[in-house]
């Protein structure tokens, strides 16, 4: 039997208790996962998961380390983890620029506020055991702490040809260990019209574009000339011409698109790159997370 793939779920305003409702069908169906990103509350859903769900293993991909302070960082995941028999994950990053002013914060370097987090994280008492950290990662130097400090690295919009290099920075006892989570968050279309599905993935990894450090993770992953058109295109103030800078090459390098049969060949690469816990983010060209999440369902069964 094929093992199935890890699903994204979001808690959108309007259709909470029907997320839980999916959430009880994802587990039902055998899926590997359930992880959440920060948009709506994530930490919230997962508390939510941790009372109606019985079996999944289930996480934050990711919680910003600057959302909370680390007291109520650990009560909560504390909770999460006791109460779900230790199915929580806290999925944790430094997220970007648009997310630090939206939380009124000033970071300090990625590396150091990541590793001091986790100190302090682990160093609460008194809450009961804690759940394991997975650390969002896209360049090698914080796969490599994430090898050295915690129980899992997770990606985001990484690239599959570029996957081996970025696990290099594993040790090998890590990157062989089954229990060490190795995860990366792929936006997915599923769709016969395959034009219709790119179309969807570009509009999804857009934003990604205006980031400076994604910019850099994809120059790192051999896509110089795609984020040299993109950089020209900001300074000149044509925002509007940035999903064109995005080859038809780097869409099918970060991203699954086109009919069931292709999606499922490719979350198999994944996994022969050495991403044991692919995370598929779903949408749709015909709806909204629901139908996304419909398709995912027919797709893998």
């Amino acid at each position: 039997m094929t093992t199935l793939p890890a699903l994204c779920l979001i808690a959108v305003p309007g259709r909470r208790r029907r997320t839980l409702e999916l959430a009880k069908e994802i587990e039902s169906r055998g899926y590997a996962g359930i992880y959440s990103p920060s948009p709506f509350g994530n930490m919230s859903l997962c508390e939510a998961l941790s009372w109606q769900t019985d079996k999944i293993p289930f996480g934050t991909a990711i919680a910003p380390i600057y959302q909370r302070t680390i007291l109520d960082f650990a009560q909560s995941a504390a909770v999460m983890h006791e109460v779900s028999g230790g199915r929580f994950r806290l999925g944790i990053g430094v997220a970007h620029h648009p997310s630090h002013i939206r939380m009124g914060v000033t970071p300090g370097k990625p590396l150091g506020d990541i590793r001091s987090f986790v100190e302090r994280f682990r160093a609460q008492e008194g809450l009961g055991a804690l759940p394991p950290i997975i650390i969002a990662a896209l360049r090698k130097k914080m796969v490599a702490l994430a090898g050295e400090i915690a129980e899992g690295v997770v990606f985001a919009n990484a690239s599959l040809s570029h996957m081996g290099t970025s696990l290099a920075a594993l040790p090998d006892a890590k990157r062989n260990d089954p229990h060490f989570f190795i995860g990366n968050m792929i936006p997915t279309c599923i769709s016969d019209d395959t034009e219709a599905a790119k179309a969807v993935n570009r509009r999804t990894l857009t934003n990604y574009g205006f980031l400076p450090n994604y910019r850099n993770y994809w120059k790192e992953a051999g896509y110089e000339a795609e984020m040299a058109a993109i950089e020209k295109a900001i300074a000149e103030g044509r925002n509007a011409d940035v999903p064109a800078c995005f080859s038809d090459k780097w869409l099918d390098d970060n991203s699954l698109f086109g009919p069931a049969g292709k999606i499922r060949e490719k979350v198999q690469a994944w996994r022969d790159a050495g991403v044991r816990d692919l995370i598929i983010v779903p949408s749709s060209a015909a709806g909204n997370q629901m139908k996304a999440l419909e398709e995912v369902f027919e797709t893998f069964g």
